[in-house]
């Protein structure tokens, strides 16, 4: 996309919106204006509201094979339009060549993950008889749509962190008002273009792009039956204070711990370990932020680990497809990130290598010695920034990472089926990965936090569980 390219509309029902206000989109790694997107304002929101809510009474009476039928031809041109999508993910998130193709290729699983699931009637058969006062009954469960869901995503995935709001919430019948981040709303506005290629009936997902402020309905409308925020943890909890009686789901922040103990496969760990802690610039909720290893394989790790990341670990340009490390998403972020080196530096910190900024890039950047209550290690880092750490016993590197307020995934690189076992039993997160980075994520699998990392989860099915709710049939066999 380049300077000068037309102002994209909103999608709200059957209709492409252009608004007088609009807002530059900036392209991270030049600085270059690639976009003017429209800019909403509270009454923009109240009609994409009101445009969903009609639009329910539709969705929630489609059949299963069409809502599976949709999602699938959704996932085939996603597929057909990768380059489109790629390209506006570069330009817009700064997002490497490589991650942003991956990003594509996920969203195609989720699109046709929520195709099979809209096809299974997920109920249960209730043993209303089991106890004396059920005794001529018969009773069975199953799910139901909630209605209009309001869907809140952030910059860093911006085509798959919205294709888990809105495939789920097709596959079971729901409608939704879709709400981008400013920084990255133009690949949002693809997605929108595909589902309305692919015949989406009119106000089942709309689009809208505007300010903080000026979306408060989105959580406060009582039209509003859910919303699904994705974001930091200080906006995610004040927005489940405002909305009252509503569901809400909330993936929130971390700063995922790994722990390396003395029998890890090395060789598998650290290219892992790097991937996860420096890909796209470290903004994801689940990149590796603190690495605890074993002491007695502490300075063997330490100098592999440093040697890979200034061999294979490559900051620049996110068009180049050997580029590992792009920019950060905007000058806000970088000072940050640079204001807490500095901080960590001050109180004995060591930089092994890295905490160079070039152009709108940081260097990707390994701390030791790092103090526990210093930013750089207690908050999310959210940049290519990772600190190391040694410790002595299993169950103490355990405690480690649990002593955080977040709790989203975590790694643990063992040979040994008894750890792996003791720290599904005792860590505090969402997730365990073993013998892998807790960066990963398969589209279909559970997916969220504990503590200040979220509330409720994301997966297809287990999001499909939460935009929907339970209804009982019990009935009187008195036919009989």
């Amino acid at each position: 996309m380049k300077s000068g390219a037309k102002t994209p509309r909103l999608l709200i029902g059957s209709e492409w919106r252009e608004l007088p206000r609009t807002k530059a989109v900036i392209n991270p790694y030049s600085g270059e204006e690639i976009a003017q997107v429209p800019l909403g304002d509270s009454q923009t929101v109240d009609e994409a509201i009101q445009v969903a809510h009609e639009a329910f009474a539709i969705t929630r009476a489609e059949t299963p094979h069409a809502r599976g039928d949709l999602l699938q031809r959704v996932a085939r041109r996603i597929e057909e339009r990768r380059e489109d999508f790629v390209e506006t993910m570069i330009a817009e998130a700064g997002k490497p060549h490589t991650f942003a193709d991956a990003e594509v290729t996920r969203a195609v699983i989720t699109f046709n993950e929520a195709s099979e699931e809209a096809r299974r009637q997920h109920g249960e058969l209730l043993s209303i008889d089991a106890y004396a006062p059920g005794a001529g009954h018969f009773g069975l469960m199953r799910r139901f749509p909630l209605g209009v869901i309001s869907a809140i995503t952030p910059f860093n995935f911006p085509l798959n962190l919205v294709a888990h709001k809105v495939a789920p919430g097709i596959a079971a019948g729901n409608t939704l008002v879709v709400k981008p981040s400013l920084k990255t709303p133009l690949t949002a506005i693809l997605l929108a273009e595909v589902l309305v290629e692919c015949g989406i009936p009119a106000g089942q997902v709309n689009f809208i792009t505007c300010t903080d402020e000026e979306s408060a309905a989105l959580t406060t409308d009582p039209r509003i039956k859910m919303v699904s925020f994705t974001g930091s943890s200080a906006v995610g909890w004040r927005l489940k204070e405002q909305c009252g009686k509503k569901k809400i789901t909330l993936e929130l922040g971390g700063n995922a711990g790994v722990i390396v103990h003395d029998d890890a496969n090395l060789e598998s760990a650290i290219p892992k370990i790097a991937v996860g802690g420096f890909s796209y610039a470290g903004q994801s909720c689940i990149s590796v932020q603190r690495i605890l290893v074993q002491e007695s394989i502490y300075d063997e790790f330490k100098r592999q680990f440093v040697a890979h990341v200034r061999e294979h670990v490559r900051a620049g340009d996110p068009r180049d497809k050997r580029t590992v490390v792009g920019p950060m998403i905007d000058s806000g972020a970088l000072d940050r990130i640079t204001g807490w080196l500095e901080t960590a530096r001050k109180s004995g910190a060591k930089v092994l290598c890295g905490g160079n900024v070039n152009g709108r890039c940081l260097e990707p950047t390994i701390v030791e010695n790092a103090s526990h209550n210093v930013d750089i290690s207690a908050k999310e880092v959210f940049a290519p920034v990772v600190t190391l750490f040694s410790y002595n016993d299993f169950d103490d590197a355990l405690k480690f990472v649990n002593d955080s307020e977040f709790g989203l995934q975590a790694g643990v690189f063992t040979r040994d089926i008894g750890r792996a076992m003791r720290a599904f039993e005792h860590l505090e997160v969402g997730g365990v990965l073993v013998n892998n980075v807790p960066t990963f994520r398969a589209d279909n699998m559970p997916y969220g936090g504990v503590k200040d990392s979220g509330f409720g989860r994301e997966g297809i099915r287990y999001a499909m569980e939460e935009m929907t709710e339970i209804k009982s049939l019990i009935l009187n066999k008195t036919w009989e």
